[in-house]
């Protein structure tokens, strides 16, 4: 049974689990570690990605009893379990779960766990430990994961008795899933898994907390103050932030901006939440986003920022950002709120709710004039920047027409994990999305190394959609064991390397800031191909621009995992450019 049948069969037996977690029957008196797989099966998880150990061999050995009801993956690294979780929980919209050992697997899983909650990833990460009475002795593999993880999840927890299981997991991924999504983490020492419950297992699972409410839907006083704001606006300007997609509110958002004439642009993560290709759509926000986008943030008068952060990439120097307009600022964190930027009109709340009630109180309008400024913007950049890229005559290829070209043979409806650095803004750029939910990146934490993974992941979560990954030569090496972890799946994840045998992004702020003092940059890189072919997976080198489109078209085609490698231009830079430091109005074409 290959891996995507083993999921069909998971989901009709754990419909069954879910059937009887509601009236859970009696049942024999079972150990904590039969516990936690019971306990995941009746949250509906069909899918682990981890990696065994001593301290979490008990619930290794429990699963050896539930192959046919859970699908576990055996990552090549905990780091890569973490990023496969992320990738999963992305595409799929469920919690991603994560199994791994104490000491060294759990810190190596600690990169994931923190990218997940600056991405609002939720994750269920459950960690074996020393038994109860070694703790704090220095035991062979005791780290203080609890210590180490606090301020990286939405909760942790030590479960240190079998009793325990049922009520904690429950909690952890009601926290994980419900208001801001994140990362929650359960330690269970050793003797918790041997040890046999002093009840027969049930579970319940967790649909309110007392010291844990988020709130979903928005007060009517704080949606009518930001309505009153949309409807005196002349140049108004919506920001789509990641929590559209993680709230599901991409159709409402379309009812909302169409109604209104309102333009917007996206962030990074927020990128497919809006067709690249509908009239309103003025491009993406931030360092390397749009021209036009960043330099009438500061000409309009008012913002209407649905679901995202307001972090440095978007904003640049807050001293001078946007200070002639209005705020109106819809987020489900209530933290998030007045951090960075302060509203006007805050609306605490799930976004498609927010959007949801604000409907029905703002006024039909357009906006010609206003949105004609972004076309004078828009037409400057396509002219010295886009054009430019994809009509190259260099002797080298450009990242620009590699992404392009794979956007035209797809579409624009492929999933896009893209890892980080310069190939990842080429491809928040190049590549056209006009399917929701299509990009999967690492955002706030900009982990290298997190894309092989995450693309793998992800084609986990959705079998039947295709998934193509663009990765830098220098982030291909940090996570490159997983190839092994795609082999033995079987699943074809489409890898593209854009080789261009630096560290791009370093390269560039060292060029452009730094003299070109070029400090530890450069990279001796293997031969990808034969190394991929050592793990079973087939692929090729392109250097000439006549060949890309047959190789694309090679890659796209496979009904296997396949490597692409495209040699493309060493000495590259990504532009537009907010230098850090700089007003989003100081944006450069060069």
């Amino acid at each position: 049974m290959d891996l995507k049948e083993k999921q069909e069969a998971t989901t009709s037996l754990n419909s069954d689990s879910q059937d009887r977690a509601v009236q859970p029957a009696p049942t024999a008196v079972i150990n904590g570690s039969h516990a936690v797989i019971r306990s995941l099966l009746a949250e509906g998880v069909d899918t682990i990605f981890g990696y065994p150990g001593g301290a979490i061999m008990p619930v290794y050995d429990a699963i050896y009893d539930y192959q046919d009801q859970i699908n576990h993956i055996l990552v090549r690294h905990e780091q890569g379990a973490g990023h496969a979780a992320e990738g999963y929980a992305r595409l799929s919209g469920k919690v991603g779960v994560c199994l791994v050992t104490s000491g060294p697997g759990a810190t190596n899983l600690v990169t994931a766990i923190a990218d997940a909650i600056i991405d609002s990833t939720p994750m269920v990460c459950v960690i074996g430990q020393v038994a109860k009475h070694l703790l704090g002795t220095d035991a062979f593999q005791e780290t203080d994961v609890m210590g180490v993880t606090m301020p990286i999840t939405k909760w942790n927890y030590q479960i240190t008795s079998a009793d325990e299981v049922p009520e904690v997991m429950a909690k952890a991924f009601y926290i994980a899933k419900s208001g801001r999504p994140g990362p929650v983490l359960i330690d269970i020492t050793k003797n918790a898994q041997l040890e046999m419950m002093n009840k027969p297992f049930t579970y319940a699972p967790c649909t309110t907390m007392v010291s844990y409410r988020p709130r979903l839907m928005p007060k009517s006083e704080q949606i009518e103050k930001a309505a009153a704001l949309i409807n005196a606006a002349k140049k108004p300007f919506l920001f789509v932030g990641h929590g559209v997609q993680i709230s599901g509110a991409e159709k409402v958002l379309l009812k909302f901006i169409e109604k209104t004439g309102i333009p917007c642009a996206s962030t990074l993560l927020g990128l497919s939440s809006v067709s690249v290709d509908h009239p309103l759509y003025m491009g993406w926000l931030g360092m390397h986003g749009n021209y036009g986008t960043n330099v009438l943030t500061n000409q309009c008068d008012l913002i209407i920022g649905v679901g995202l952060r307001f972090d440095d990439r978007v904003t640049g120097d807050v001293s001078r950002y946007a200070k002639q307009a209005k705020v109106v600022h819809i987020e489900i964190d209530p933290a998030e709120i007045d951090k960075i930027i302060k509203a006007d009109a805050p609306v605490v709340g799930d976004a498609k709710a927010a959007l949801e009630m604000l409907l029905p109180l703002v006024n039909a309008g357009s906006h010609p004039s206003w949105i004609a400024e972004f076309g004078k913007y828009a037409e400057m950049e396509d002219r010295q920047i886009t054009q430019p890229e994809l009509a190259a005559t260099t002797e080298k290829i450009k990242m620009a027409e590699v992404i392009r070209s794979l956007s035209d043979k797809t579409e624009g409806q492929a999933v896009i994990v893209a890892d980080v650095g310069q190939h990842q803004m080429m491809t928040a750029r190049y590549y056209e999305f006009k399917r929701p939910n299509s990009f999967i990146t690492s955002g706030g934490l900009g982990t290298m190394g997190y894309a092989l993974p995450a693309a793998f992941g992800a084609k986990v979560g959705a079998p039947d959609r295709d998934v193509y990954t663009f990765i830098g030569d220098g982030c291909f090496q940090m996570t490159i064991q997983e190839l092994g972890t795609i082999a033995q799946s079987g699943l074809p994840v489409k890898i593209i390397i854009l080789n261009n045998n630096f560290l791009g992004m370093v390269r560039q702020w060292q060029q452009l800031f730094h003299q070109k003092r070029y400090s530890f940059v450069e990279l001796q890189n293997p031969d990808f191909i034969t190394i991929a072919k050592g793990f079973g997976i087939d692929g090729h080198t392109c250097e000439k621009r006549e060949n890309l489109s047959e190789s694309l078209d090679k890659l796209i085609s496979s009904d296997t995992a396949y490597l692409l490698e495209v040699l493309v231009e060493k000495e590259e830079n990504v532009f537009p450019m907010v230098p850090s430091g700089a007003c989003v109005s100081d944006i450069r074409l060069q």
